[in-house]
C-alpha cells in the first residue's frame, strides 16, 4: 500500500477525533475509521455518497443564499423565494427537505443578512475540497482544509467569516477558530472574527476572535491531531485487521444516527447472536 500523505487537519477531523463538549459519550472513533481510513470500500463508499435530509437541507439552504445574493435582482423580486426554489431544482427532494428549506428561503428573502455587505467569498457549498494551506514550522508541518461558508469585511480592516447551520445542533467554536486561524494566512492584512448564522431560526452566535498567542497554541494542536491521525492510518494500512483497534468503537443509542450502522459489527442496533444448545 501506498505511504499516506502529508499529515493534514481540518475541523471535519478535529471532530472526529474529540467530541465538542458534553458530546463525550456518544463519540466513536470508529466513525472516524469510516471516514477516513475505509472511505475506498464500496459499501463506505456508497453510504457515504447517500446524503440524510439534515445534510440536504444544509447544503440547499447554503445554495439558496449563493443564489439570492448570485443573482441580486431576486433579493428584491416578489416570486425571488419560488425563483431560487426553481434553480436549486427542490421539487426533487422530499416533503420535509422541500418545506423546510422553502421556509429558510422565504426568511432570507425578508431578511437578507448578507445585503449590504462586501463579500470577498460565497461558496454555493459543493465546490468539494479548498485548497489546502500548508502549515510549515521548525518542528512539524501539516495541511490545513478550511471550508468557509462566506467571508465579508465589517470594516476596512475587519474581516468576518460566517458559517452557516440548520437544523437544531450547537454551534462548536472549534470551527470558527479553525477558520481565523485559516484566515491568518488567506488574509494576512486583516484583523478576523467569526461568527455562526443558523438560517432556520434566524439566530445568531456571538463574535469569536483569538489572540496570536493562542492562535499559536491552536496550530499546535492542529498539528498533534493531524500526526496522530496519519499515525493511525499508517498503523491501519499495515495491519488493517486491527481497525476496531486502532479505530475503538463506542457502541450506544448515538448508533441509530450513524451512518455505518448496517455495515458496522459493533453497531447496537444490530440483533445479539444467539447460541442455540446443540
Amino acid at each position: 500500500m501506498s505511504t499516506p500523505d502529508q499529515p493534514f487537519a481540518s475541523y471535519h477531523l478535529w471532530s472526529l477525533i474529540a467530541p465538542a463538549s458534553g458530546q463525550e459519550r456518544w463519540h466513536c472513533q470508529m466513525r472516524r475509521g469510516f471516514i477516513k481510513a475505509r472511505q475506498h470500500d464500496p459499501l463506505v463508499k456508497a453510504l457515504l455518497k447517500t446524503a440524510t435530509a439534515p445534510q440536504r437541507i444544509g447544503l440547499l439552504a447554503q445554495k439558496g443564499v449563493y443564489e439570492f445574493h448570485h443573482n441580486r435582482h431576486l433579493l428584491n423580486s416578489e416570486d425571488g423565494v419560488e425563483k431560487v426554489a426553481q434553480l436549486l431544482k427542490l421539487n426533487y427532494s422530499s416533503d420535509e427537505v422541500q418545506q423546510r428549506v422553502l421556509q429558510i428561503l422565504k426568511k432570507y428573502h425578508e431578511e437578507p443578512l448578507l445585503s449590504g455587505k462586501r463579500i470577498i467569498q460565497l461558496t454555493r457549498g459543493d465546490e468539494g475540497f479548498p485548497k489546502p494551506i500548508l502549515i510549515e514550522r521548525e518542528n512539524y508541518s501539516f495541511r490545513l482544509y478550511a471550508t468557509m461558508d462566506c467571508v465579508f469585511s465589517d470594516s476596512s480592516d475587519t474581516l468576518h467569516i460566517l458559517d452557516f447551520k440548520t437544523g437544531k445542533s450547537a454551534f462548536d467554536t472549534r470551527q470558527a477558530l479553525v477558520y481565523l486561524l485559516a484566515a491568518r494566512y488567506l488574509y494576512p492584512q486583516y484583523q478576523a472574527v467569526a461568527s455562526f448564522y443558523n438560517l432556520e431560526f434566524s439566530k445568531k452566535s456571538e463574535l469569536i476572535s483569538i489572540t496570536k498567542g493562542e492562535l499559536e497554541s491552536l496550530e499546535f494542536e492542529l498539528a498533534s491531531i493531524a500526526q496522530k491521525h496519519q499515525r493511525d492510518l499508517q498503523r491501519y494500512q499495515l495491519t488493517n485487521n486491527s481497525f476496531s483497534k486502532i479505530f475503538p468503537p463506542n457502541p450506544g443509542y448515538h448508533c441509530r444516527f450513524c451512518p455505518f450502522n448496517s455495515i458496522c459489527d459493533f453497531s447496537s442496533l444490530k440483533p445479539a447472536k444467539v447460541h442455540l444448545p446443540r
